[in-house]
């Protein structure tokens, strides 16, 4: 059994802000792979395909550890066989970065996931937001800018195919495609 993991914030203030990226990246995989309505448990939306598990906790970004706690030990996951999606700051605009494993990088939702399941060995996917020009509070809950929106449904097309590519691989082998994909794209 696979987890995947697409961290934002319930609500529809906040359907369409940097924040939810990995909510976006959730819904994208859910209405390609034609998954239809998610179900409700685990203090989350979530969609079965097979041995994966496509989840959206509806914790809140600050609480995403406890739905994703409770979808890994009702299901006996390993870790390594969860990825967690998720907006960085970090990284420019549309960039992606897969990596197998460290710390939350001050990332609330990570923070809050890595607490809750004791372990810094868990696969994320990190989806370039860019950094803020002022507040960083208003930034992440903040909407697209004209030119990001314009560029939102390829980066987000762009996520799921890098989620895919974990599913078909183990992580190391994702990271190299994933990662390489990236150096020759050029940055915005």
């Amino acid at each position: 059994m696979r987890l995947i993991a697409g961290l934002g914030n319930p609500g529809e203030q906040y359907a369409f802000t940097r924040h939810n990226m990995g909510w976006l990246c959730a819904d994208f995989l859910a209405v390609n792979n034609n998954l239809g309505r998610p179900q409700e448990k685990f203090n989350a939306e979530f969609w079965k395909m097979g041995d994966v598990i496509l989840l959206k906790p509806l914790t809140f970004m600050n609480s995403s550890g406890l739905a994703v706690s409770e979808a890994v030990n009702f299901y006996k996951i390993e870790l390594s066989d969860v990825l967690i999606v998720y907006d960085d700051m970090a990284l420019p605009f549309g960039k992606l970065r897969m990596r197998a494993q460290g710390s939350a990088g001050g990332h609330n939702g990570l923070i809050s996931i890595l607490g809750a399941l004791g372990d810094i060995h868990v696969p994320r996917l990190r989806i370039g937001i860019g950094k803020p020009p002022g507040s960083m509070i208003n930034y992440v809950l903040g909407h697209f800018q004209d030119d990001e929106r314009e560029q939102l449904p390829q980066v987000i097309k762009r996520a799921a195919e890098a989620v895919d590519v974990w599913l078909k691989n183990d992580i190391q082998r994702a990271m190299t495609i994933v990662n390489a994909e990236q150096e020759t794209t050029p940055s915005e």
